[in-house]
């Protein structure tokens, strides 16, 4: 195993998901907020699971978003 390849390819990964999940969570916010269906002072719960079907892990990570 390459040490650094490994690593990299971890960070980059997680990079993408971080960027395109904000991205998914800051549109979401913004059409609901237009609609009227949220004030934009709420907060929401939010998970997120990792899955790698290989490595046989398949964990869940809870956490808040909240928008003030």
């Amino acid at each position: 195993m390459n040490q650094e390849t490994f690593n990299l390819s971890i960070r980059k990964f997680l990079k993408m998901v971080g960027v395109n999940s904000q991205r998914e969570i800051e549109q979401a916010v913004t059409h609901a907020v237009e609609a009227g269906t949220i004030k934009g002072t709420e907060s929401f719960p939010a998970h997120v699971t990792l899955e790698v079907a290989g490595l046989k892990i398949n964990v869940k990570f809870d956490g808040e978003i909240k928008l003030q």
